[in-house]
């Protein structure tokens, strides 16, 4: 009987180029990280191996006899940091930052990098994207110079690893992980290759020494992370940079946080000296004004588990178009959009829907909750009437399609940081818990409810075009 000879030839392999998933035949789809179009002929497949027991490193031990101590926080001198990371930089823990082009990230590093260095704390600061020359007039400018801050410009990963032997930082900045290639790898730095390589080269070094490692990250043109999804699983915390770059206010998130939770958010200013912690920033979002002026509305929104009081503005104008105009900033458009269908409908204010309507918030802060929903009906409807709201009201609750206003989270917490700010009436759903002293709540059902603030001729339906009254 003739035996079957084996094809010399290696079957191809495919690859995904987003998160590094392999297998044996071509996907449309990938199906570790749902990408579409990502999955890539690269080779041979890959021969199939059993690894035999090998003597163990470190034994077993317990749970309870395992030293945690060696797992504390070190602070890193900036506060509003510290809060996203859970109290600081965990030794051998490896932190990614990742944002927009020109929204501070080498700033705020930079910064953190100088107030982190000391005797005992030595940090190496490692640049791929501009000259040591540069990185120093930054530092000038923003007085983060220290003895014990290190700078060097690098985008070999093996000058990297030598500086580490050299300098035997307690801290490694580098600026950026894209940047920087491995000679043994081929590829373009940058490549999925190359950052898989680099990245896990520096979290290697990083649990061996104990030290930590902040790494930088660029964004695509979506906001997600640039490189291969792994990079995201590897490292043990992923932060967010996040700001309008014609606004002071910046923001940094916790997307993931092995050492703490995920719902921090610290808030800083950027201005020409520098970058700064913003540990009260409500005054950023407020306009004081000694009297109230009309399409205004106050409301308190969280940031992760910090309340911040925000303002609601909203102008109505005659549309000179057949199709009136609905511009928003700072608001999602579906949102408002909803609220001035609730407003007609269940509020009984007409001639909306034929008039230019513009809706925004003060100091470039997003809201995207659905407890500033009551806020921005009760600004609309203030617009639309020419009629101001009481002062120091603010108004927390979300909207329904009946007009009911339903409950949310932290009434509380908004309530508190409301009345410390000087705030000493609120609309919020029913039920709101204990009531701040000297606050007082009026608990409203829905909308009709609510908008008996407004003075009784505001209430009436907005006036008919002349036309429609003939």
């Amino acid at each position: 009987m003739a035996t079957r000879k084996s094809s010399g030839k290696e079957r191809p392999s495919y690859r995904c180029t987003e998160c590094g998933w392999t297998t044996a035949k071509w996907l449309g789809r990938c199906p570790e990280c749902q990408a579409w179009g990502t999955v890539e002929e690269f080779g041979g497949a890959p021969a199939v191996r059993t690894t035999a027991p090998g003597r163990v490193t470190t034994a077993a031990l317990p749970i309870g006899q395992v030293d945690g101590k060696q797992a504390t926080a070190r602070s890193t001198g900036v506060p509003e940091l510290d809060r996203v990371l859970g109290g600081g930089l965990v030794p051998g823990a490896v932190v990614l930052l990742a944002g927009e082009p020109g929204v501070g990230k080498s700033t705020l590093l930079l910064d953190a990098a100088a107030k982190a260095a000391s005797d005992a704390h030595r940090t190496l600061y490692v640049t791929g994207e501009e000259s040591a020359s540069q990185v120093r007039l930054r530092a000038d400018r923003i007085g983060a110079l220290d003895d014990h801050l290190y700078l060097a410009a690098e985008t070999d990963l093996s000058a990297v690893l030598g500086h580490l032997d050299t300098v035997k930082p307690s801290l490694l900045i580098l600026d950026s992980v894209q940047t920087v290639a491995s000679p043994e790898i081929e590829g373009a730095p940058g490549g999925m290759a190359q950052v898989r390589e680099v990245a896990g080269a520096l979290i290697r070094a990083s649990k061996e020494r104990g030290m930590s490692t902040l790494l930088v990250g660029h964004v695509t043109k979506d906001g997600a992370i640039a490189g291969p999804r792994l990079l995201e699983h590897l490292v043990d915390v992923v932060l967010h940079f996040e700001g309008d770059r014609h606004a002071r206010l910046r923001l940094v998130r916790g997307v993931k946080n092995r050492y703490g939770t995920t719902d921090e958010v610290g808030c800083f200013e950027l201005h020409d000296e520098g970058i700064t912690g913003l540990a009260d920033p409500s005054g950023l979002f407020l306009t004081r004004r000694a009297e109230p002026v009309p399409g205004t509305c106050l409301t308190v929104t969280l940031e992760g588990r910090r309340p911040l009081v925000a303002e609601v503005q909203a102008l109505t104008v005659d549309s000179q178009i057949p199709s009136p105009r609905r511009t928003t900033s700072g608001l999602e458009t579906s949102r408002v959009s909803m609220m001035l269908a609730v407003l007609e409908q269940r509020g009984r204010i007409s001639a909306l829907g034929k008039r230019d309507i513009y809706s925004a918030t003060v100091g470039g802060v997003k809201l995207t909750e659905p407890a500033a929903d009551l806020a921005v009906a009760l600004a609309l409807a203030s617009a639309a009437s020419d009629t101001p709201l009481p002062k120091n009201l603010v108004a927390i609750g979300e909207v329904g399609l009946a007009g009911e206003v339903r409950r949310v989270t932290g009434v509380q917490r908004r309530l508190s940081e409301a009345a410390r700010l000087g705030f000493t009436h609120a609309l919020v759903p029913s039920d709101p818990g204990k009531i701040p002293d000297g606050m007082r709540v009026l608990e409203v059902a829905d909308v009709g409810a609510a908008l008996s603030v407004l003075p009784k001729r505001v209430r009436r339906e907005a006036p008919q075009e002349e036309g429609a009254r003939r």
